[in-house]
């Protein structure tokens, strides 16, 4: 059966939902003898039915009244009734699929409404790679929202994308249907020193009665509260119980982040748990999935689960979810709550400590049973030009990823970008490097490699060069075109012809992922959907990514998930310090920076 939207407003059918109450007229779906999972007031209620029509709640308590002869009943005798999970901040693009796809994934697991920042296509093809994702989520059974991204690019003057978006663009996208918002404001310096561009972006939010999200990743208070103050009001970026706690205090929603490379519960959690702080301007989010966490641990309600792990109240990790959501984007009329009125998006789960949903219903039909899709999603293609988005001016070479020195000495202090698992931040740190024949080496030893950054949607020919720390690679190269947020093209490595080979067959392949040795291929993720996502089913990606994860440990890297903390090497929004298309840029400072210390280097010989 493939799936028709039933997707009604309130206004069309609230006289079809009175007359079922009132027992006039019979419901669609009735679910009967469930626990409900009351997110208003905190309770969890036995011996519960729920009465559907017209794809919404109509009567909630003992409703033999509403049940007619082609009324579908559901036992669900010994399962809790739950609202249908929503993410409040995520990009689609981070899961390497399609937003079909991902919606074939994380629906099965209880999602079944999305928050959208879709900047990552934003910065290749700008509002209209937009449109495209928002239009392929309107056809599906997960209710897409989108929030319109916000810096495109992510910083001014630092590196080159290949679309931007002034306050028009914002202005006209956030005139479309289900889009409720501005995406995370990651130029904070931008909004807190009045940047024309960002205090015009968020005007237009506040004036079209939207919400603005945020991105503040800093400790200076006075420039959050500036921040806060400009209109922004949400985070997702918190790391610590401390910053939490300030963040709730001063009014902020707060997101508590957990996905695949992430993982910020465990300390933020704490100010629910030890703080105990009231929890209604709290969320929890993904922010960021690959697709073997969404098969293998699961989406949003991985996420509750790890909060009640830590101590949270499964119904309250049931709030943080719902209608904590909704009432942030002010969309508590429609969603958030198995309520009369509301959108008949409901989970019936066994265990809420496990939060595994047996049967999923959205608008009153059931898309998923026992972990399997009972419906057929429909299929969305991109035109021809977003599937053929790599644009590099010519060939790569391995004279290409060489970076020559001035100095006559036989080695040179540089700056070096040090990772950090689990976390998107990064370090700025320095090293002593060999010089041979007027190149500076990598040197394995101490786990540093050779790092660059192709311009790839201009075809100018532009190459940055630096060096990376964290990795562990002792041989070949890895590239990857998601590199966010102008994902150009990163190309990582020791030996400079392997780095050559990865970057032009990454090139052929039309963008992705790749990783090899020795002139051969050991594991490639093909994303033709704008260098970003796979064309390719859920199974299918997921196990190209298994490969490559096993690729990367052949190589010398076992970090977690080590292809998503490489692919937040170039945004240069997130402290300490990046690369890009331009350059090493330093974040805490916002300004690009040479990567030999000429001076400091001279006092070494």
């Amino acid at each position: 059966m493939t799936y028709k939207t039933n997707r009604n407003k309130l206004t069309d059918v609230s006289r079809t939902l009175a007359k079922v109450a009132m027992g006039e007229a019979f419901a669609d779906l009735v679910i009967q003898n469930g626990t409900l999972v009351n997110v208003y007031s905190g309770e969890l209620l036995p011996h519960m039915d729920v009465a559907i029509a017209a794809g919404r709640i109509a009567y909630i308590g003992k409703a033999d009244h509403t049940i007619g002869d082609k009324t579908v009943v559901i036992d669900a005798t010994g399962k809790y009734m739950a609202p249908g999970l929503l993410d409040g901040h995520m990009h689609v693009e981070s899961t390497m699929l399609s937003v079909t796809e991902f919606a074939k994934a994380a629906i099965v697991k209880g999602t079944t409404g999305i928050f959208m920042d879709p900047h990552e296509i934003a910065n290749v093809f700008g509002s209209e790679g937009v449109r495209l994702m928002h239009d392929e989520g309107q056809q599906l059974p997960l209710k897409v929202f989108t929030t319109f991204p916000s810096c495109v690019p992510a910083t001014n003057d630092l590196e080159d994308g290949g679309a931007t978006l002034e306050v028009a663009d914002i202005q006209a996208g956030l005139q479309w249907d289900n889009v409720v918002g501005l995406g995370e404001v990651m130029n904070f310096p931008g909004v807190v020193f009045g940047d024309p561009k960002m205090c015009g972006e968020i005007e237009a939010t506040l004036q079209a009665g939207k919400t603005v999200t945020g991105h503040f990743p800093s400790d200076d208070d006075r420039m959050f509260q500036a921040y806060l103050a400009s209109g922004v009001t949400s985070d997702h970026e918190t790391v610590t119980r401390e910053q939490g706690l300030h963040k709730v205090r001063m009014g902020m929603h707060l997101m508590i982040r957990e996905g695949s490379a992430w993982h910020d519960v465990k300390e933020v959690i704490k100010i629910v748990t030890e703080d105990g702080v009231n929890t209604a301007n709290i969320s929890l989010v993904t922010d960021d999935v690959n697709p073997q966490t969404l098969v293998e641990q699961g989406h949003l309600n991985h996420v509750a689960r790890r909060a009640i792990e830590e101590g949270v109240n499964p119904v309250t990790a049931i709030q943080m979810v719902t209608i904590n959501v909704a009432r942030y984007f002010k969309l508590e009329h429609d969603l958030g709550s198995i309520t009369p009125g509301k959108c008949a998006d409901i989970l019936l789960i066994d265990d809420l400590q496990k939060m595994e949903p047996s049967t999923v219903i959205t608008d009153g039909q059931i898309i998923a049973d026992q972990g399997k899709l009972v419906v057929e999603f429909p299929t969305f293609t991109y035109p021809a030009h977003i599937r053929n988005s790599m644009n590099v001016k010519q060939a790569l070479t391995a004279q290409d990823f060489k970076l020559a020195t001035g100095t006559q000495l036989p080695q040179t202090k540089v700056n070096v970008i040090n990772v950090i698992e689990n976390s998107a931040r990064t370090e700025k740190m320095t090293a002593i490097l060999p010089i041979e024949q007027g190149i500076i080496q990598p040197d394995a030893a101490q786990d540093i490699v050779r790092l660059a950054c192709i311009e790839r949607h201009r075809g100018t020919g532009q190459i940055s060069l630096a060096f990376a720390s964290g990795f562990q690679i002792k041989s070949g190269a890895v590239a990857s075109t998601v590199a966010h947020d102008s994902h150009n093209l990163l190309v990582m490595g020791i030996n400079e012809d392997d780095m050559a080979f990865a970057a032009n067959e990454l090139v052929k392949l039309g963008g992705g992922m790749i990783v090899v040795e020795n002139g051969k291929v050991l594991a490639q993720v093909p994303m033709t959907i704008a260098g970003l996502m796979s064309e390719k089913s859920l199974p299918e990606v997921v196990k190209e990514v298994a490969e490559m994860d096993q690729a990367w440990k052949h190589i010398g890297c076992t970090m977690n998930a080590p292809y998503m903390t490489f692919s937040l090497i170039a945004l240069p929004v997130i402290p300490e310090i990046r690369i890009s298309n331009r350059g090493l840029v330093d974040v805490t400072q916002f300004k690009l920076i040479e990567v030999e210390h000429p001076e400091e280097s001279a006092s070494l010989n």
